[in-house]
Formats: C-alpha cells, sequence, structure tokens
C-alpha cells in the first residue's frame, strides 16, 4: 500500500509539474508577444523623441537662446525621454519573464542604464560643457541601436517559431 501512496503521490507531482509548465509556457508566450510589441513601441517613440530634440533646438531660435527659452523648447523632448525610461524598465521586466537569452536580457539592463541614467547625467552635465551635449546624442543614437537589436531578434524568434508550427 506504501507503494501505491508512493505512485499516486509521485502522479500528482508529475500532474502538479505539467500544469505549472504549461502555465509557465503561455505566461513566457504572452510576455514574449508583449515584449516584441513593447519594443517596436520603443522604436517609434524613439524615432518621435529624434524630431522633438531637433524640433527643440531650432525652436530655441524663436524664444531665444536663454536657458529658461531653453527649457521650454525642449520640455516635450524631456518628457518623452523619461517615458522611453519607463518603457525601458517595462521591457527588462518582460523579457526576464520570456527568458529570450541571457545577451538580450543583457542588453535590456544596458537598455534601462542608458536611459535611466546615463542620458539624464549627460543632459545634466552639458549645462556646463557642449561635448556633454554631443554624448547625449550618440548615446540616444546608441539606445535606439540596442533597441533595435533587441526587436530585429525578437521577431526572427517569432518567424523561425511561426515557421515550425
Amino acid at each position: 500500500m506504501a507503494e501505491n501512496d508512493v505512485a499516486e503521490q509521485q502522479g500528482i507531482d508529475e500532474g502538479t509539474r505539467t500544469a505549472v509548465t504549461a502555465s509557465d509556457g503561455a505566461l513566457r508566450r504572452r510576455a514574449t508577444t508583449g515584449y516584441r510589441w513593447l519594443l517596436l513601441v520603443f522604436l517609434v517613440a524613439g524615432a518621435v523623441q529624434i524630431f522633438l530634440a531637433g524640433l527643440g533646438v531650432f525652436h530655441l531660435h524663436d524664444y531665444g537662446l536663454e536657458a529658461a527659452a531653453g527649457d521650454s523648447a525642449l520640455a516635450p523632448h524631456r518628457e518623452l525621454g523619461f517615458i522611453l525610461a519607463d518603457i525601458a524598465l517595462l521591457v527588462l521586466l518582460l523579457a526576464l519573464i520570456a527568458r529570450p537569452g541571457a545577451r538580450k536580457v543583457i542588453l535590456a539592463v544596458v537598455l534601462v542604464l542608458l536611459t535611466s541614467f546615463v542620458q539624464s547625467l549627460l543632459a545634466g552635465l552639458a549645462d556646463n560643457a557642449a561635448i556633454y551635449g554631443g554624448l547625449h546624442a550618440l548615446d540616444g543614437l546608441l539606445i535606439i541601436g540596442i533597441a533595435g537589436y533587441l526587436f530585429g531578434s525578437a521577431l526572427a524568434s517569432w518567424r523561425a517559431a511561426d515557421k515550425l508550427r
């Protein structure tokens, strides 16, 4: 009778493990879909961010070149930058759930660091030295490049998985 109890317990454990694995698989699929779409949103917002930077810089001539005018002209660019940092954090969270691979998770961490900390640091330092403004722009291009790579690889994985179905 003890052997039957052990066999029943193993059957229950196996069933539970299968149910948990199926549930985890569904969660990972949803996270992978969200990850892919959120990266697309990030890239579109990144293009808008570049437009807003150009608009703000050339709008400075309308306001004059004083610091308060620059704050006003670049406010939309600044606000979208904070939103991009939030989106990058969500991309990281979805990457941790979707588990697209170590390289992609590390790049998602780098994306968060670049959008949340480095961009703000460089923008703040640019008030005293223009070189940091240039580095701020280059960092923005690096951010878009990383997001583009992550999106492209997520899209390729989705297409490969779609061919297997």
